[in-house]
């Protein structure tokens, strides 16, 4: 029988965790010293594992400086997962594009930069850990673009890749499903455009959740 997989990316893609993030990250820039980037420039780099992203926002300061940043933001996150100040609404449609997927034999997982932590907290805050096979993040693999998560989750699920979608919102979800050889479909409610998704190599874009499942079934 073939396994079909759909991989999700995160932040972006199944919810808006934007407020939060801007958030954590001002703070740790703060804390190490640093001048802030400005929003824009903050959510561009949504994906990237932790220190990746350090390195695109503060591509001068020191490594001293990073490390203290990549706590600092990791304690604000602590800090308002312990407060419940966390914000990361599911964007609307996403609960029912994964139910219609699982109820149409599709097996589900995610890929993101999220820390195993973070993932497993928002999961768990929507209801939906037992939604997916397999759950990659960047505590255990290479950033974006490498397709080690993609690699894993398509051996978790037992699929391959030409039974795989990668569902995400940035040019670092694209090359990554490149770099595994497979399809990518991006999404035009996240963090980069409709126009760099489809210059990175997106086989289409969808406008809404519910085109997903349209695109994929």
């Amino acid at each position: 029988m073939t396994v079909k997989l759909a991989v999700f990316d995160c932040d972006g893609t199944l919810v808006d965790g934007q407020a939060s993030i801007c958030e954590a990250m001002e703070t740790a820039f703060a804390a190490a010293g640093l001048p802030a980037p400005d929003r824009h420039q903050i959510r561009r780099i949504v994906g990237l594992s932790l220190p990746q992203a350090l390195r695109h926002l503060a591509p001068d300061a020191s490594d001293d400086q990073r490390i203290h940043a990549v706590e600092a933001y990791k304690e604000a996150f602590r800090t308002s997962r312990l407060q419940g100040r966390i914000q990361e609404p599911l964007f609307d449609g996403i609960s029912a594009l994964l139910d219609r997927l699982r109820d149409t034999g599709w097996q589900l997982a995610v890929a993101t930069g999220k820390s195993d932590r973070g993932l497993y907290s928002c999961l768990a805050m929507h209801g939906l850990s037992e939604h997916f096979v397999s759950l990659q993040t960047a505590d255990r693999h290479p950033s974006k673009p490498h397709p080690a998560m993609l690699e894993a989750a398509m051996a978790d699920a037992g699929a391959e890749p030409e039974n795989t979608a990668m569902i995400g919102d940035t040019t670092f979800d694209i090359a990554m499903a490149g770099a595994a050889n497979v399809r990518a479909i991006g999404v035009d409610w996240g963090y980069h455009t409709p126009d760099e998704l489809i210059a990175e190599g997106a086989s289409a874009i969808a406008s809404t959740p519910q085109a997903i499942g349209d695109l994929l079934l």
